[in-house]
């Protein structure tokens, strides 16, 4: 009853939004078959980074209350360490946009994916609760600067007749890989173990790193082409 209570606040909240219609140009349609687009090394980039991030994130997030049962915490401190992940996604997010504005879409991207290593090293250096409730702190935020650069950099992608497409492509890729982290994570719990779990995470926090480091250096290079 409570989470339906703060479902109907935010929906009043949300109702004073006013999202702005579609222009014509959007409207129309259009534009570079999606194929075109999806190929494009920016969208890429930026759908690995969310995709992964948000993945990534889910994973170890499922993951931990399971980890801390067998390790008998109590399930207090279990619901202690996810309610201070939670935190740690969504309070950058006060400052994630001016972050990005000051040092660019990029390496917001890449930080994003060292701190998620790091939380991950913070859970394999021990299984106390210290350790669970440092590590989900940093997932949550490398979650809020993977995802978000990754979503802001896909706006750079498309053309306004193209959004919708680009959009709907880019989220149904987001969520199956959250619902597929979601669904194999307390499967490697139970098969494969903790340990197993983080180790797993460390190549695709490599991937996100270097896919967004490898742009930012193709970015670079082009700038400073013409002054040759």
């Amino acid at each position: 009853m409570l989470l339906a209570a703060v479902a109907l606040i935010a929906l009043a909240v949300q109702s004073q939004v006013h999202v702005p219609k579609p222009t014509a140009e959007e409207r129309a349609g259009g534009g570079r078959s999606l194929g075109e687009i999806v190929r494009q090394p920016v969208f890429v980039v930026a759908a690995l980074s969310a995709a992964l991030g948000y993945g990534l994130m889910n994973l170890l997030m499922t993951a931990t209350p399971l980890a801390m049962d067998f390790c008998s915490h109590p399930y207090s401190l279990a619901a202690m360490v996810i309610s201070w992940h939670v935190v740690g996604m969504y309070a950058p997010g006060f400052v994630t946009g001016s972050l990005i504005n000051r040092f660019g879409v990029l390496p917001i991207i890449a930080t994003g994916g060292v701190i998620e290593f790091f939380g991950v090293a913070a859970n394999l250096a021990g299984m106390e609760f210290v350790n669970f409730a440092i590590a989900n702190i940093l997932v949550g935020v490398g979650w809020n600067f993977a995802y978000i650069g990754g979503s802001t950099l896909l706006t750079t992608t498309y053309a306004p007749a193209e959004r919708a497409k680009v959009q709907a492509s880019h989220d149904f890729t987001v969520y199956a890989a959250t619902a597929t982290a979601a669904a194999l994570s307390g499967v490697l719990q139970a098969k494969a173990g903790w340990i197993v779990i983080n180790l797993s995470a460390v190549p695709l926090m490599i991937v996100v790193v270097a896919a967004a480091l490898w742009l930012l250096a193709q970015q670079r290079r082009v700038a400073v082409a013409p002054a040759e």
